[in-house]
């Protein structure tokens, strides 16, 4: 099996690593950097669970190759920090406007939450709902989801 040298900076921190080609990132950060946070939930990009930040731009952390993000920055649900008692804005307003249930789908809804916030501050309630498209929760119908997203939204982050 080919092997290649990757390069990623994972949540601020620069990690060297040899994979193998066909290795998804959502393995490499689960098993080789023990980042568990980015959850497996259905192996064929449909769920979310394992939404992490790629130089910004959240991306469905089983359809990326390790390799494809040489040299990348990657922003998993443990490197977000804020002003909340160490929570991000979007973390925050999941536990005011308890947007979550079981909390498997969580940590891929706050990375795709806050991809969108980043790129539309003031998001509408209808952009919210566009832009979690992509992640599926099973438990709470998504109204808490998306008022959570609304509060982290009225309450910006200093840096956002």
């Amino acid at each position: 099996m080919s092997r290649h040298d990757v390069e990623l900076i994972v949540n601020g921190r620069r990690h060297e690593l040899r994979v193998q080609a066909r290795h998804l990132l959502v393995h490499t950060l689960r098993d080789e950097l023990g980042l568990t946070g980015t959850h497996v939930g259905c192996d064929t990009s449909n769920c979310g669970a394992c939404t992490v930040l790629i130089d910004g731009d959240s991306a469905k952390s089983c359809t990326v190759l390790a390799v494809q993000a040489d040299g990348a920055e990657v922003t998993t649900i443990e490197g977000l920090r804020g002003p909340y008692d160490g929570l991000s804005a979007v973390q925050e307003g999941f536990r005011q406007e308890h947007g979550l249930q079981c909390g498997y789908c969580t940590p891929g809804m706050i990375m795709a939450s806050t991809s969108l916030l980043a790129q539309n501050p003031s998001p509408t309630d209808r952009e919210i709902r566009q832009g979690l498209e992509g992640n599926l929760c099973r438990c709470t119908g998504y109204e808490m989801i998306v008022r959570s997203i609304r509060w982290a939204a009225e309450h910006p982050q200093p840096d956002q």
